[in-house]
């Protein structure tokens, strides 16, 4: 399975009341975790959004499992759990810098048209970027 590691520090206002990461920030990590995956693969999402494509998150599942703290580097795995041509279903581990699982969890895209939010298929739309997906789910 083809995978991507990100790294980012922990930064003060990413945290809350109770010194730990506030549970919202965990999404945008995700988001940078999925966009260094796409960008290990070959390519962006400014090329997609160029042909009139975005990629919305349908769905998002976490489960927290050991806080995170300002000044710590969060690991950022990322990973094509399910891909159908249509829907692509990303996983993530996010970790301190112990290595210990801090947070897991998943996202499911779908492409779209931008004016008209209606699916677009990635076989036909992207045959490129429909072969590597379908390669780095299975290797």
């Amino acid at each position: 399975m083809h995978t991507a590691t990100t790294e980012v520090p922990v930064r003060y206002a990413e945290t809350d009341q109770m010194g730990v990461v506030y549970h919202a920030n965990y999404l945008i990590w995700m988001e940078l975790g999925r966009t260094a995956l796409v960008k290990s693969l070959g390519f962006d999402y400014v090329t997609m959004e160029e042909a009139g494509v975005v990629s919305p998150v349908l769905e998002v599942q976490v489960k927290y499992r050991k806080p995170l703290r300002y000044g710590e580097m969060v690991r950022i795995k990322t990973w094509i759990e399910k891909y159908d041509g249509l829907r692509v279903i990303y996983g993530y581990e996010i970790s301190n810098p112990g290595g210990e699982l801090c947070a897991t969890a998943t996202t499911v895209n779908v492409c779209v048209d931008k004016k008209t939010f209606r699916p677009v298929a990635m076989k036909r739309s992207f045959p490129e970027w429909n072969r590597i997906y379908e390669q780095a789910r299975k290797s």
